[in-house]
C-alpha cells in the first residue's frame, strides 16, 4: 500500500491598519508571500489573489473600519490543493443589507461591485463571524480550477 505524503497547509498572518495606505500594503504583502511559496509575480495565481485581497481589503477599509482597530488578513495555502484569502475587520454588523453569498446584489452608482469582483475568480466566497467581534469575508480558489483555466 503506497504511503501518503503528509499534508501542510501554510498559513501567514498579517495585521494591517485600517485606512486606505493599509489595504495597499495588505495587497503587496499577499503578492510577496506568494511568490515566496511557488506562485511568481505575474503567474495567474498571484494575479488573482491580488485581485481578491485588493477587493477584500478595500472593502474592509471602506465599509468596515472602526476607527483605532485594525484590520487582518489571512493566507492560507494547501498545496496542490487550495489558496484561502480571509480578511477581518472589526465592523458588528455580519455583513451590508442584500450581501449574501450567490444572492443577486444591486449595482446602484460608485458602489457594490467589490464583491462581484470577488465572486468570479474564487471558488466560493463566504462572509463569516470573527471572535470576538467583527467579520471575516473569506474568498477560496482552488488551484485545480485555475488549472483548468491555465489549460483552455
Amino acid at each position: 500500500m503506497p504511503r501518503e505524503q503528509p499534508l501542510t497547509v501554510r498559513v501567514f498572518v498579517r495585521r494591517f491598519s485600517s485606512p486606505p495606505r493599509g489595504a495597499r500594503l495588505a495587497r503587496r504583502l499577499a503578492v510577496h508571500r506568494l511568490h515566496r511559496r511557488d506562485f511568481p509575480y505575474g503567474s495567474e495565481a498571484s494575479d488573482t489573489v491580488e485581485l481578491l485581497v485588493a477587493e477584500l481589503a478595500a472593502h474592509a477599509v471602506t465599509h468596515g473600519r472602526v476607527p483605532g482597530r485594525d484590520c487582518e488578513l489571512t493566507l492560507t495555502y494547501t498545496p496542490g490543493l487550495l489558496l484561502r484569502v480571509d480578511v477581518s475587520d472589526t465592523r458588528g454588523e455580519r455583513r451590508p443589507p442584500g450581501v449574501a453569498p450567490g444572492a443577486a446584489r444591486p449595482l446602484d452608482g460608485e458602489g457594490g461591485r467589490g464583491l462581484l469582483i470577488v465572486e468570479a475568480p474564487a471558488s466560493r466566497w463566504t462572509v463569516l463571524d470573527r471572535v470576538p467581534v467583527g467579520k471575516a469575508v473569506r474568498a477560496e480558489l482552488g488551484l485545480a480550477d485555475l488549472s483548468v483555466r491555465r489549460a483552455k
